[in-house]
């Protein structure tokens, strides 16, 4: 019996300590923290020591999807009025963002008077338990008596009578403001009016923008007084559908003899007579009108006469008629040339008799070089010569930047109709 007993007991423990042993290989243990990533890697994790010294390289600054299209101009088959219709529909100007709604409450008779926008704001959102973020306040001083509707649209009255955007996350009861937003604007798919658009923004100072030629947008942020000016460029196609092109190259020239100018006065017996038309003096340099027999391969094989011919740039840009657009000549040209700073700024006007006024100033970071206001018919040419290459810092003291520019008719012709993309 006792041996009977000492067997079923040892049986019993044997069983259960197979299962205990069983049950700890089934059972998966806590896993242990992991080290830090460096130890794992083992590897010190080292930072720069200075990264203001760092910059993006240069051959990936100077990638730029607008250079195929801005800086090649075919002076061989040149139009001299070109026809390009477009689907007024595609014009559209968007806020990006999140913006929730706004909470739901009448607001009756909200008054205050010469408060700053963001005081007037604070007071009001206040009241609606909303947290009121001003990100570049003070604001313009504003007034109001008795102010009455939904919250939504006196927060819109007195943003727009301040000139500034608000937007608004209901998860966190937040409202922000700010003098700028940041927009997208829609163009019709007409490469010509895209870069007609992108000349009128940069000659209106924003140059951070970023351009999607797939679905043929800008995206910029604008103050109000800018997106009223864009809205009425949009308006302007509607009333006066005309922009004017200019064909630009720009080039310096090295005299043969150090110590002699370059003599553009044997331009008049190299040419028939009247083939220059006007010759006008700037602050600096002198404009000359010409016929169509002073052409850039006339102008280079004369010059060559005197002068080491060395290209700057070549390309175009769009003036929509009365407007300012603006043509950075570092755009189609080396980065590291003394006239990389060189920016031409037109405003152009078509007037009867397709006479073209042209209004043009150069100017680099150093501000305005000269300006010249030019009247050409339809198919001249004017030239900007006598601009020494001494304002861009350069030691050839006989040396000159010379800036030949061809303007050219476009009109624009509003359709209903689906349109293939057109070029200039």
């Amino acid at each position: 019996m006792r041996r009977f007993l000492f067997h079923s007991v040892f049986k019993f423990f044997c069983i259960a300590a197979l299962f205990s042993v069983l049950s700890a290989c089934s059972k998966p243990e806590k896993p242990l923290p992991l080290p830090p990533l460096n130890e794992r890697l083992n590897a010190d994790v080292v930072y720069p020591q200075n990264p203001k010294m760092i910059r993006t390289p240069k051959g990936a600054n100077e990638l730029d999807l607008e250079s195929p299209l801005r800086c090649s101009v075919n002076w061989d088959t040149q139009q001299m009025i070109l026809t390009l219709p477009y689907n007024m529909s595609a014009f559209r100007l968007e806020k990006n963002g999140v913006n929730d709604p706004l909470p739901r409450f009448e607001v009756t008779g909200f008054s205050f008077e010469k408060m700053p926008a963001e005081k007037a704001l604070y007071k009001l959102t206040k009241e609606a338990g909303i947290k009121l973020v001003a990100k570049d306040a003070p604001y313009a001083s504003i007034s109001a008596e008795n102010l009455r509707g939904e919250f939504s649209e006196v927060v819109n009255m007195i943003t727009d009578a301040g000139e500034i955007y608000y937007s608004y996350k209901a998860p966190e009861k937040t409202m922000r403001i700010s003098r700028k937003g940041n927009f997208t604007l829609y163009v019709p798919k007409s490469r010509p009016i895209l870069l007609g658009l992108l000349d009128v923004l940069r000659g209106s100072g924003i140059t951070d923008m970023t351009t999607d030629w797939a679905d043929y947008s800008v995206t910029f942020d604008a103050d109000f007084e800018l997106k009223n000016k864009i809205m009425d460029l949009i308006k302007y196609f509607e009333s006066n559908p005309t922009l004017i092109a200019y064909d630009v190259s720009v080039f310096r020239i090295y005299p043969y003899d150090k110590n002699k100018d370059v003599e553009w006065k044997e331009l008049l017996n190299a040419f028939y007579f009247g083939t220059v038309t006007t010759a006008k003096t700037g602050v600096i340099g002198r404009v000359l009108t010409t016929t169509n027999e002073l052409n850039i391969s006339t102008l280079r094989q004369f010059l060559g006469q005197q002068a080491m011919v060395m290209p700057v740039a070549e390309g175009k840009f769009v003036v929509p008629n009365l407007w300012f657009s603006r043509f950075d000549v570092g755009k189609c040209g080396r980065r590291d040339s003394i006239e990389a700073d060189l920016s031409i700024l037109a405003k152009a006007s078509l007037e009867k008799g397709n006479r073209i006024f042209s209004d043009i100033t150069l100017e680099a970071t150093g501000g305005e070089i000269t300006h010249f206001d030019v009247r050409s018919r339809l198919g001249e040419n004017f030239l900007i010569i006598g601009i020494p290459n001494q304002i861009f810092s350069a030691k050839s003291p006989k040396s000159e930047t010379v800036v030949f520019m061809v303007p050219r008719i476009i009109r624009t012709l509003k359709t209903t109709k689906p349109i293939l993309d057109n070029l200039i």
